[in-house]
């Protein structure tokens, strides 16, 4: 039983060759950003927000995270660019019809939610989108169809200022109804994709940070400040009351008094410090640059 001499070392046994780095199962990460908070890792539930990256929280963590931003060790790393509850938008999701409210709570394979236009679940399989106007989400397929369905059945002249979903749409003839709940919105700036690539979210990062700085900046006033006229300024100073003449008076015979008991009592040697009120001697080579009682 061994030792026999029949057993050939080959080279992966005599060599040490560097080991394969760890690839994620991408399933899993396609999972943890369709099923789960971006933030804190807990199944989405309602209400569920998108930030202006795409990414979907749970309404609760953010709000936590914006209480005490020390709440997740990697808070700012995921959602560092959300200042406010102004920098998201709660969507508008439509639960999966297929499941049972038991099946919603309980972590499955199923999406909970699925686009209202074509039932295609919202599981990463298929591109999903949001209006930020209103915060309804479809599939991307399924909302291009419809546009495009509108954009056909509307009069010529209409037909030559529809464009398709990401481009230039200003004026309200270029504007577009959401199929869910009516209200207005732009193909280009009022789409928004959810969990893009990364080639997508740099894109949605550069136009959020440019919408930032287009935002007037805030500044602070002070709250006792209050604009006084030039008329207003003699008014209030006539208004001060005037010292009365004879307690300044009283108060220079005092202090008079004061500075002669406390010569009185001074000795000569002192006296002499404070000069007897003569100018003073003027210096020669001799005291010049020495200390003297005159100087």
């Amino acid at each position: 039983m061994g030792n026999d001499g029949g057993s050939i070392p080959d080279r992966r046994d005599l060599v040490r060759t560097k080991a394969k780095a760890e690839q994620a199962d991408k399933a899993n990460q396609t999972r943890a950003r369709w099923f789960f908070c971006a933030l804190s890792k807990r199944p989405l539930q309602d209400p569920v927000v998108s930030c202006a990256l795409g990414k979907l929280y749970n309404k609760d963590s953010i709000l936590e995270y914006l209480i005490d931003k020390s709440a997740y060790g990697d808070g700012e790393n995921i959602c560092g660019h959300i200042r406010s509850l102004k920098d998201v938008k709660t969507l508008k999701l439509t639960p999966n019809p297929s499941l049972s409210s038991s099946a919603l709570s309980e972590p499955t394979s199923r999406s909970p939610f699925v686009c209202p236009l074509n039932l295609k679940e919202m599981n990463g399989v298929q591109p999903f989108v949001y209006i930020s106007t209103c915060g309804c989400v479809f599939s991307q397929a399924g909302l291009k169809t419809v546009v495009s369905a509108s954009s056909t059945s509307s009069s010529p002249k209409e037909k030559d200022s529809h464009t398709e979903l990401g481009e230039v749409a200003t004026s309200d003839s270029e504007l577009e109804i959401c199929p869910q709940c009516a209200t207005k919105f732009s193909r280009k700036n009022d789409v928004l994709m959810l969990n893009p690539q990364p080639e997508e979210e740099e894109r949605m990062r550069e136009k959020m940070e440019l919408q930032r700085s287009k935002e007037p900046k805030k500044t602070k006033k002070r709250k006792n400040a209050s604009p006084v006229d030039d008329t207003e300024a003699p008014a209030k100073k006539k208004a001060l009351p005037a010292m009365h003449p004879s307690m300044t008076a009283a108060s220079r015979a005092a202090l008079a008094m004061e500075e002669a008991k406390r010569k009185a009592t001074m000795s000569e040697a002192v006296k002499s410090l404070y000069g007897d009120g003569k100018p003073a001697k003027k210096e020669t080579f001799m005291t010049r640059g020495t200390f003297t009682r005159y100087a």
